[in-house]
């Protein structure tokens, strides 16, 4: 037990820096659906659908770059320190194109959104926003590479700083071009996403001028002179992070798809929808820190290639992650009738949203144990096992079981709920079970 404490403590060290940093990312979108909410149900229900789709988009950028973290954190491991530039380097340029080919997609797909049967004045409205969205792919993709590459050196605090301070930014100017203060046009919708492209704008350009300017990271060569272009560690980088891509995709393209669903039910039960699902949101955060934080110890264990800590180290952050995730869904319980009204004053939206949040208070232990066994397992380099259970768990029994409870029982959005939260139980046990089995045997580093 004072093995498993302290494995505990090291987590958590690692993992509140991540998590205030994910609270702070999500805070944008938060503060961006409590201001756009003002401007009625329908704007809100154009936030849902936009958002969605943008994320959708943006995850496979972010699978990709979760692969910087565990390689540096393994090569660190086995005090191979020159891997670390190299691994740098070569992620900041596949990123970069990356970004590039995902800012081309968000941009053309927002004109597909009009194509996707939601209610009248919503396709229209969450196309423009949407594609402003998008233009936030590159800068946002800047960031995450120099993000994840610092993590993997177990530097969490620089990153977290950078996003609170990017919310302040991003609500002020909300403030300015939603509403139109201060002379500035009132742009409604559409003032959300230039403030959320300048936020993300500043994060990446003030991270990277802190990362280049700092002594710590000297040694690693963080400067965008490319020596050389290394295909086998461009191959190892995809090898690891286009797994990952793909079962973000098949987790976020669930829960999209969800948003559609909902959409055919009607615009008060989208919007509540995206208020429950934005809470729910925040306390996922949570779950996503303690993640990094876990697969960046195992990743260090398996370095040093001791099975032991390895398993010490997964489990720990499991149970963690479990039991902050717990506490979340007993303030959802009790706050459940107060938090909707934070975002909208419509009594039908708020009732229809308290009920959702009693089912999003059930499934905060399973949702918190996928988030982090997803995090433990890349710490492992273990990525096509984690695929192919996110994909059974969502699409085969997740999303089916959502249709029939919320469509041919008559569930309403409620069973749409139900059918996620079945998707993400699933998840969490297949998940669990994958991590004890490949635990018990050494990585090849």
């Amino acid at each position: 037990m004072n093995e498993y404490k302290t494995h505990l403590i090291k987590t958590m060290k690692l993992a509140y820096p991540v998590i205030i940093g994910q609270l702070g990312f999500i805070l944008m979108g938060v503060v961006d659906s409590i201001m756009v909410g003002e401007l009625g149900a329908t704007s809100l229900a154009a936030a849902s659908v936009a958002n969605g789709l943008f994320i959708f988009i943006f995850v496979i950028g972010i699978g990709v770059s979760f692969a910087i973290t565990p390689l540096v954190a393994i090569a660190v491991g086995a005090k191979k320190y020159d891997d670390c530039g190299i691994i740098f380097r070569q992620a900041l340029l596949v990123d970069m194109v990356l970004g590039v080919m995902l800012l081309v997609m968000a941009y053309v797909g927002a004109d597909f959104i009009q194509y996707l049967n939601q209610p009248e004045g919503v396709a229209g409205l969450a196309t423009s926003y949407g594609k402003l969205l998008g233009y936030s792919i590159v800068p946002a993709m800047l960031f995450q590479t120099y993000k994840q590459f610092i993590e993997g050196l177990s530097v969490m605090r620089p990153a977290m700083v950078i996003v609170l301070l990017a919310n302040i930014i991003n609500a002020f100017i909300n403030w300015l071009l939603i509403y139109g203060n201060l002379g500035f046009p009132a742009l409604g919708l559409d003032g959300a996403g230039w403030a959320t492209f300048t936020s993300r704008l500043f994060m990446a350009f003030v991270l990277v001028w802190y990362v280049m300017k700092s002594n710590r990271f000297k040694q690693f060569d963080v400067t965008l002179h490319f020596k050389s272009i290394n295909i086998k560690m461009i191959k190892k980088l995809l090898g690891l992070g286009l797994p990952s891509a793909v079962q973000y995709v098949f987790e976020v393209g669930a829960f999209f798809f969800a948003v559609i669903m909902v959409g055919w039910l009607g615009t008060k039960q989208l919007a509540a929808h995206q208020i429950a699902l934005n809470l729910a949101s925040i306390s996922f955060m949570a779950a996503l820190g303690v993640s990094a934080a876990g697969g960046i110890r195992v990743a260090n264990e398996v370095g040093k290639q001791n099975i032991a800590e390895v398993r010490r180290a997964g489990f720990s952050a499991i149970i963690l992650g479990g039991s902050i995730m717990a506490c979340f869904g007993i303030v959802f319980i009790t706050l459940r009738n107060f938090l909707p009204t934070l975002y909208i004053d419509d009594a039908s939206v708020v009732s229809i949203a308290s009920t959702l949040l009693i089912i999003a208070s059930i499934f905060q232990i399973a949702d918190g144990v996928q988030a982090v066994g997803i995090g433990v397992l890349r710490g492992l380099t273990d990525v096509k096992w984690p695929t192919l259970i996110t994909f059974i768990a969502y699409w085969v029994l997740g999303l089916p079981s959502a249709y029939l409870f919320g469509f041919i029982l008559k569930f309403n959005v409620q069973g749409v709920w139900i059918g996620l939260l079945i998707g993400l139980l699933s998840s969490a046990i297949m998940l669990t079970t994958r991590f004890n089995k490949k635990s018990k045997h050494l990585i090849k580093v």
